[in-house]
């Protein structure tokens, strides 16, 4: 891969020589290698940076878990030279299950998981990686609408029953972390509508995750066949990092009839090419020691659909700190007049561009203006026929390198446990409670006193954010107002507006994610001049999460219906869903970061066109 770094205002490079002068990458084969022969007991955070940067480490400062099989996974794979044939073998064995137990052929996929064990499959469908083999559906949410959705979509195209849409469906759910529990409510409810009509499921469940870990205890106990997420049988890679090359990136890809082994060769870079990773690695660096750390990623329009989860790679590896943070800004067009000027001291921006040799990539004439403007920009040309997993492999590399410069763990995600461990203790009061609506925490976040009504169908509601104070009735100026004292104390540099609900399958969903497109546009980019994110929770809650609560510095906005979907042939409700929008915020608000709610009537077109309306009188407040 070839980098173009165009430096800007800023100085220049003192980091990449690092990585050659301190010979990283022969110390992570070695530090790999160790740790497979001699066992975790031999690795010494004490002794070794490496380890304490790759690695989960308990209280008493032993070694629990080597998480560098992100990148010892190309390594061994280079050794086996069979890992394409396994999983295509492996494969088979699972189709033909099917087959036997119902007589039928495998026509759907249900991929069932959170942030990195979803991501990706989100990424490789947008990509057209999946189009040939079982249609995909990524299950990532614990909004009924999302499953209700996707089982009417599998109705309508194969013109079947439910029973038999059913017989012809794998469900593979993934889970890499010990207490994640959303896979669990989802496989739940689909088992129980495997049990009402009366069809053995076992061939159509598969499950990936730790043994005893939350969806192990429940798959196992209905004699679920249990995959191995690595090919090497290891332990040693976070959920992000399952992409390209454990069973979790595979199976659909193979599902699809795609070259593996060109797939995973794509994915074994060379030291020249992992050298190019390190150097954009400290050119980021460079740019955020300046104030410049809000990266604008401009994909080829091919890989547009990657924007999320290189998003998630960044931002969860790298969103502890308060002090440091890298926000990777991604589904914008370049618009000059959205940005500061490059010599105003608030400019905190700087650009990669991502092209493909032979394809179209992000347009060269805005490109060029950036780059006359005088704004900081990287260029990666990515040589032609190099698959997407060449390129994921090389972002790894370089969330690494960040990692390494700033001395911190890449693999733990401490923020997204926080909010795990609140959404519990929600959903266990709601059970003693007798529901979602009779919890203390409910009965806060509907105080009168942090409520405005803005005309019929939406509300704000602001019971979490610390200080806030209103002298006016009208919903919209008091949010602008809260935006307003937050961008220009400096508090926030950047927004979120999350949707708590579908916006993939559901129609409703996908309207409500267009006016909060708009709202991007009108409100935080063009007025205030800020990156904000526009996406679905919880599914955010398990990607770039981390850098929302770990680093802070933005504006959170989480929206949610209060017309709660529900799925009654599954007996599927939104209670858990819920928890999880008041343990959003309750989370943002015990690291004190700045987050408001709005809740819609229902998702009707009206209401949504109120939501619309609201963010116009927003940005009118704004000008």
């Amino acid at each position: 891969m070839v980098l173009t770094l165009n430096r800007g205002q800023s100085s220049p490079d003192t980091y990449s020589q690092r990585f050659i002068k301190e010979e990283v990458l022969a110390k992570l084969k070695a530090l790999d290698n160790r740790a497979r022969r001699k066992g975790l007991q031999s690795l010494d955070p004490s002794k070794n940076q490496l380890i304490p940067l790759g690695t989960e480490i308990n209280g008493e400062g032993r070694v629990t878990k080597n998480s560098y099989g992100v990148f010892h996974l190309a390594w061994r794979a280079e050794e086996s030279g069979d890992w394409a044939a396994r999983v295509n073998a492996e494969l088979d064995e699972i189709k033909q299950a099917i087959k036997e137990a119902h007589g039928t052929r495998l026509r759907f996929l249900i991929w069932a998981g959170m942030g990195g064990s979803a991501e990706d499959k989100s990424m490789y469908q947008g990509a057209g990686l999946l189009r040939r083999g079982p249609r995909v559906y990524v299950l990532d949410s614990t909004d009924p609408a999302k499953l209700s959705s996707i089982l009417e979509d599998m109705k309508q195209r194969s013109k079947l029953s439910l029973p038999e849409v059913l017989k012809s469906t794998l469900v593979a759910g993934m889970a890499m972390g010990m207490t994640s529990y959303e896979p669990v409510v989802n496989l739940e409810k689909l088992y129980g509508l495997y049990e009402k009509h009366g069809i053995d499921s076992r061939a159509n469940f598969i499950y990936m995750t730790l043994p005893g870990s939350l969806l192990d205890q429940f798959a196992s106990a209905r004699g679920y066949r249990r995959v191995e997420l690595q090919l090497d049988n290891g332990n040693a890679t976070a959920g992000r990092h399952s992409g390209p090359l454990t069973r979790g990136s595979l199976y659909p890809l193979g599902l699809a009839g795609n070259d593996l082994d060109g797939w995973i060769e794509g994915a074994c870079l060379d030291g020249e090419t992992i050298q190019t990773a390190w150097e954009l690695a400290s050119y980021l660096q460079t740019q955020a020691d300046a104030g410049r750390d809000k990266v604008t990623l401009l994909l080829p329009k091919s890989w547009e659909s990657a924007g999320v989860w290189t998003k998630q790679d960044f931002e969860e590896s790298l969103g502890k700190s308060e002090s440091s943070g890298i926000k990777i800004v991604i589904g914008e067009n370049v618009k000059l007049s959205n940005y500061r000027p490059p010599r105003d001291p608030k400019q905190d921006r700087v650009f990669l561009v991502v092209q493909r040799k032979g394809g179209a990539g992000p347009d060269p004439r805005k490109v060029a203006a950036l780059k006359r403007a005088g704004y900081p920009v990287a260029s990666i040309q990515i040589p032609k026929g190099v698959p997407l997993s060449g390129y994921m492999q090389f972002i790894h590399y370089v969330v690494f390198g960040l990692g390494y410069l700033r001395n911190m763990n890449f693999v733990t995600q401490p923020s997204v446990e926080l909010y795990k461990a609140i959404t519990a203790r929600i959903h266990a009061e709601a059970n003693q409670a007798g529901g979602i609506r009779q919890c203390e925490s409910w009965k806060r976040f509907q105080a009168p006193g942090a409520t405005l009504r803005y005309r019929a169908g939406v509300t704000l509601h602001f019971p979490f954010l610390a200080g806030a104070t209103v002298n006016t009735k009208d919903a919209a100026a008091a949010y602008a107002g809260f935006l307003k004292a937050q961008t220009e104390s400096g508090a926030a540099g950047t927004a979120e507006l999350t949707f708590f609900g579908d916006t993939r399958y559901s129609p409703a969903g996908a309207a409500v994610r267009k006016a909060l497109d708009r709202a991007a546009e009108n409100v935080f980019r063009s007025r205030l001049k800020i990156p904000v994110d526009v996406y679905e929770g919880p599914a955010m809650n398990h990607s770039y999460h981390e850098m929302v609560i770990g680093h802070g510095g933005c504006f959170s906005t989480i929206l949610i219906s209060d017309k709660a979907a529900s799925l009654p042939a599954a007996g599927y409700t939104a209670g858990y869903h819920m928890a999880q929008f008041l343990a959003t915020q309750m989370a943002l608000a015990e690291r004190n970061r700045a987050v408001v709610a709005i809740v819609l009537k229902d998702l009707e077109d009206s209401t949504v066109a109120t939501l619309g309306e609201f963010f116009n009188q927003v940005a009118k407040h704004l000008k």
